[in-house]
């Protein structure tokens, strides 16, 4: 049963009485969550529900015992059920352009700390005193060369281990300049917040992130363009004169 890009907002709680249903494509749309119901629909093997609003699927999709074939991409998943891994004919799973898998692919690409590197954070972000008289010069060194995490809310510190983050800042009211920030750990960059432990902070606003970061940049940024408008108007009078 084909019923995409039919900006269809629900699908009804009836839809199990499709007993026979093999295929149902509901692509294109714009739901937000799917009933329960659907995990009735024991001879489906192939539901596509790409391009949606979801943000999290019915533990009951585990109950589709037939189903081969899942198309996910393109919604707004950020966590998939546990139950999911109970499908053990599913030969087919799409789940590009989710928050999942961005979250998942940057975690990916950060380098664990090691144990040199966690155990001066702690030294840093407890404030521990430390000398030359009590430490070889290398590790004096290397506790000196810590860098503060850019995110206003975190106290962090990191040495060799970090996250890039673009950072898209206002300039001159005109622009939207990309510019490349470091935090601390993955979850430095999340939105949300599990207390007050240095590694999971919660992620300042544009504004705050903004004015914190880029003052200097941005500024540097403003003298950039009036050097080169007064370059152009150096153009346009040797135009005039030549």
């Amino acid at each position: 049963m084909y019923l995409g890009s039919n900006a269809i907002e629900s699908v009804p709680r009836d839809i199990h009485r499709l007993e026979s249903l093999r295929l149902l494509y509901l692509g294109g749309n714009q739901l937000s969550e799917l009933p329960e119901e659907v995990g009735r629909l024991q001879h489906l093997e192939s539901l596509s529900l790409c391009e949606n609003q979801l943000k999290s699927l019915p533990p009951t999709i585990a109950q589709l015992k037939s189903l081969r074939s899942l198309a996910l991409h393109r919604n707004c998943l950020t966590t998939l059920p546990p139950q999911i891994v109970k499908l053990r004919y599913l030969m087919e799973l799409s789940l590009r352009n989710n928050p999942l898998v961005m979250r998942f692919i940057r975690d990916m690409m950060y380098d664990v700390p090691s144990l040199m590197e966690l155990a001066a954070r702690s030294i840093k972000l407890n404030k521990l005193h430390y000398s030359a008289d009590e430490l070889p010069n290398c590790l004096v060194g290397y506790l000196n060369s810590a860098h503060r995490c850019v995110n206003p809310k975190c106290k962090g510190v990191y040495f060799d281990s970090r996250v890039q983050h673009i950072k898209f800042v206002d300039f001159c009211g005109s622009y939207r300049l990309p510019l490349l920030q470091y935090l601390c750990s993955p979850q430095c960059s999340s939105s949300q917040s599990s207390g007050s432990s240095p590694l999971n902070r919660i992620n300042s606003s544009d504004d705050e992130s903004d004015n914190y970061m880029n003052e200097e940049m941005i500024t540097e940024f403003r003298l950039k363009r009036v050097e080169y408008k007064q370059q152009s108007v150096n153009l346009v009078l040797q135009s005039v004169f030549l």
